[in-house]
């Protein structure tokens, strides 16, 4: 078997992460570095795709503590409970707009287009998005109380943001357009 030596510079984490993982398993750094090329190579397709970013920044949300894994099912047990005649209550409907209050105040440094908001929005599993053209979404929600619940919460965080949006609502579906 050749070996071919290589010369390779080491950032401030990935020279933490390579001390840290040759402590722990006890072989050396070159070994350590040509299996990382290995595995990198065996799964180059997962680490370089759309989904592995989305997994990342998923795993920064849920990581962060302020966002939870939550089943549809919960969701959408916890809308039904907050309706009175098939409307939601109005004590439900304060807080939730004070969510959205706050949020849209997060998202003034955050978000400079529609299209960043709802693809996070989307990664938060909330909805469905569908670009049709360079400023028109077609959205797409699990149920018509979730599509209540985030067209009013999209509706009032986007008011401070640069851009303006126009939220037409369809039966199944929401089409927004930004201006």
């Amino acid at each position: 078997m050749s070996s071919d030596r290589l010369t390779v510079s080491l950032d401030e984490d990935a020279r933490e992460a390579l001390d840290t993982i040759t402590s722990k398993t006890d072989r050396s750094q070159s070994e350590l570095v040509r299996r990382a090329l290995t595995f990198y190579a065996a799964n180059y397709e997962a680490a370089s795709t759309d989904s592995s970013e989305k997994l990342e920044e998923y795993y920064k949300m849920l990581t962060g503590g302020e966002h939870v894994l939550l089943d549809i099912d919960f969701l959408h047990c916890f809308l039904d409970h907050v309706q009175e005649d098939g409307e939601p209550m109005p004590e439900f409907v304060a807080d939730a707009d004070q969510v959205s209050d706050y949020h849209a105040q997060e998202y003034v440094d955050r978000f400079d287009s529609l299209d960043e908001l709802l693809e996070w929005l989307s990664l938060c599993g909330f909805l469905t998005v569908r670009r049709t053209t360079e400023n028109t979404y077609h959205i797409v929600f699990p149920s018509a109380d979730i599509r209540w619940f985030m067209t009013r919460f999209i509706e009032r965080s986007v008011e401070p943001l640069p851009f303006d949006v126009t939220i037409n609502p369809g039966v199944a579906k929401v089409l927004l357009v930004e201006e």
